[in-house]
């Protein structure tokens, strides 16, 4: 049975397939994106081009200087600090419509993780690895919303979170957006059986929320609400609750089933702890049967499709990117 999603709102680095404005003129290719285009509403933004640094341009490079962060250029032995913090401030009021945001991994300004700092301008060893100057203010911004680099989601199991993380967000966007209790206890109900698998804890803390036997004003509740479920969604789900919670959720259609449906419901769940098939191999069984039983509670649930069936990839290719300039294709970095 067809599901109605949301069109998530999802920021992204302009250089992943919007524009050739790396710094050295190229423009990158990401599956994920490709993956997402028909899906999602791509707001694509570049700090460094805002900043007024052109392209191509000499790179540039984080360093420290009296314990702060300093955006060095050395091919023009300029700083251009203020110009790139002041183009990471504008674009994160633009973050604020978002449901998500997908940045290039290692950039200076994007990066989230795992972007070269270094000791100082006039010493360029390597120090550690951080965040970007716009991917620190996303990541400190980000709160239930969906962020992460186009190469870590190349990873299907992180890809998978992304993408539970970015409809939830979506979905909590648009049922709550009038800020009616009713809304607000529909979409717990119909997330319990994913957030159960993700965090049991903070599930019956967010039911506790809802209950709001404190009779706090509904701005307050939705806050409150939402800053749980971004502890909920901190990190994705482990496999062992997830079997538990299919295992729930067969139980409501256990009774219906001949002897033979359930060992095959069954071994699929055992199939699926055993890495032999996919979350939605699981999910598809269970949502049949609740159609074929009318259990609209268990139909309703978004663990049997957190996101479009078309998103499911079962590949895991590593960094997975290429470049392209000029009709070329290659690995970069």
């Amino acid at each position: 049975m067809p599901r109605s999603f949301p069109r998530p709102v999802v920021l992204v680095s302009r250089c992943l397939g919007f524009d050739a404005c790396r710094y050295d003129g190229r423009q990158l290719h990401a599956d994920i994106i490709e993956l997402l285009q028909n899906h999602v509403q791509f707001i694509d933004i570049c700090p460094e081009m805002a900043a007024g640094l052109g392209v191509p341009r000499p790179p540039i490079h984080l360093c420290m200087k009296n314990d702060e962060v300093e955006v060095w250029q050395p091919d023009r032995f300029r700083a251009v600090t203020t110009e790139l913090q002041k183009a990471a401030d504008d674009i994160l009021a633009l973050f604020s419509g978002c449901d998500g945001a997908i940045l290039k991994g290692k950039s200076p300004s994007c990066g989230l993780h795992d972007t070269k700092v270094f000791h100082h301008r006039e010493q360029p060893q390597f120090l550690r690895r951080g965040s970007g100057i716009l991917g620190g203010k996303i990541l400190a911004a980000a709160a239930n919303r969906a962020v992460d680099d186009e190469m870590r989601l190349s990873n299907s199991v992180l890809r998978e979170h992304f993408l539970i993380k970015l409809y939830a967000s979506a979905r909590f966007r648009e049922r709550t957006a009038a800020r009616n209790m009713r809304d607000l206890i529909s979409f717990h109900a119909s997330y319990k059986f994913l957030f159960l698998a993700y965090n049991e804890k903070h599930f019956r803390q967010c039911g506790r929320i809802v209950a709001n036997h404190e009779r706090l004003s509904p701005a307050a509740v939705f806050r409150r609400y939402r800053d749980e479920m971004t502890l909920l969604l901190q990190r994705p789900f482990r496999k062992e609750a997830m079997v538990n919670t299919l295992y729930h959720a067969y139980g409501l259609i256990a009774a219906g089933l001949a002897t033979k449906e359930k060992e095959s419901i069954i071994a699929t769940i055992e199939e699926y702890r055993n890495e032999q098939v996919p979350l939605q191999t699981v999910t598809r069984l269970l949502e049949g049967q609740a159609l074929r039983f009318e259990q609209h509670y268990l139909r309703d649930q978004a663990l049997l499709q957190p996101f479009p069936a078309e998103l499911s990839l079962l590949t895991d290719s590593g960094k997975g990117q290429t470049v392209t300039k000029k009709g070329t294709a290659g690995r970069y970095r």
